[in-house]
């Protein structure tokens, strides 16, 4: 053992004091130096959530039809394969729309051929497992199963939190699906050309049906709903089917929609994309084509439109729209660069 002198583990003593107040201190201020970082970055995520919360995201899509060889499709390979390769873009955004073509209804088998369509029950979990939160109803397909089939379909969304639009019991179709997001009210109204179907298939009296396209009740119906939302956003199912421009008919009553007070128009119907316009400073989005739909016969009609539209307090500040193509006759992808300039290539856009 080697001994020191007293003085010298005095020293020692003193030495090692101090190297632990060295320590606490630098201990002290890396503590303090870390509170500071915590709360640095809690600031920098409130002005991050502050910014989120004064947009929306808006996603919207085409024409969604469950039945015939779609249907064949989800028997065999489950209820979620036509969403599979679009759950997650879906995901995104913080409202999901679409136009539901197909009425979710009990039936008898259910063919892969024919226009009357008919989804079955259940295949509502899978629109809200892909990210539908708002679909329009108001279609020509949609009274395909009667009165029931349009009842059956609106509870069976509704029972999932899934808002409907266009389609109703007698005056209570044309009430608009208002939602709330990040501090935004967003109305829904739908409308579908009544000259492409049934008189039976429309909502009146104590009937179940869709709302057909009127330029009076669609002018009342936009100031009611604007009363109670910030935006306006107006379904059109109508236009000449497999052609990329709008008709008259579409032109007319998409302008007078804004006229109006919409703030913007989404169309569907002709199964295959069409032209975009900005109208006083408004968008109208003609057709976005197809999103889930077995006509495989047919480049166009495999092709449709994802559209990703940003709404702040002031209305659209930006928007995107990606073509999507649909394989094995009933699940949409984000088409590769080459199919993308030759869809786009195909519409008029501002």
């Amino acid at each position: 053992m080697i001994k020191g002198n007293k003085s010298g583990q005095l020293l020692w003593v003193v030495i090692i004091a101090a190297i632990c107040v060295f320590l606490a201190c630098g201990a002290f201020f890396d503590v303090k130096n870390n509170k500071a970082s915590v709360v640095d970055i809690k600031s920098l995520r409130a002005v991050s959530d502050s910014t989120v919360k004064e947009s929306v995201k808006l996603i919207a899509v085409g024409d969604i039809m469950l039945s015939r060889a779609v249907n064949a499709k989800m028997v065999r390979h489950g209820d979620d394969y036509p969403f599979l390769k679009m759950k997650d873009y879906l995901g995104d955004g913080d409202i999901v729309f679409g136009n539901l073509e197909s009425p979710i209804a009990s039936g008898g088998p259910i063919t892969n051929e024919g226009m009357v369509f008919r989804a079955r029950p259940g295949v509502e979990k899978s629109i809200k497992n892909a990210g539908f939160n708002v679909l329009s109803v108001a279609n020509n397909h949609m009274g395909n199963q009667g009165q029931d089939g349009v009842e059956s379909t609106i509870k069976a969304l509704q029972s999932l939190n899934i808002k409907t639009v266009g389609a109703g019991k007698g005056e209570e179709a044309s009430k608009p699906a208002i939602m709330e997001k990040n501090g935004l009210k967003f109305a829904f109204l739908a409308y579908t050309d009544g000259s492409i179907i049934p008189s039976s298939y429309e909502a009146k009296g104590n009937s179940y049906g869709v709302v057909y396209m009127d330029e009076n009740r669609l002018k009342n119906d936009i100031e009611s709903a604007k009363k109670e939302a910030d935006f306006v956003i107006i379904s059109m199912h109508a236009g000449i089917e497999y052609r990329y421009h709008p008709s008259a008919s579409q032109i007319n009553f998409a302008h007078k929609a804004v006229d109006n007070g919409a703030d913007m128009v989404i169309g569907h119907h002709p199964h295959q994309i069409q032209d975009v316009e900005k109208y006083k400073g408004k968008y109208i989005f003609y057709s976005l084509g197809n999103f889930v739909f077995d006509q495989e016969w047919s480049r166009e009609t495999k092709q449709g439109l994802f559209a990703e539209i940003y709404f702040n307090k002031d209305g659209v500040f930006d928007y995107n729209l990606t073509p999507i193509l649909i394989s094995d006759y009933a699940q949409p992808d984000i088409a590769d660069e080459a199919m993308s300039v030759d869809v786009l290539k195909n519409i008029k856009r501002p």
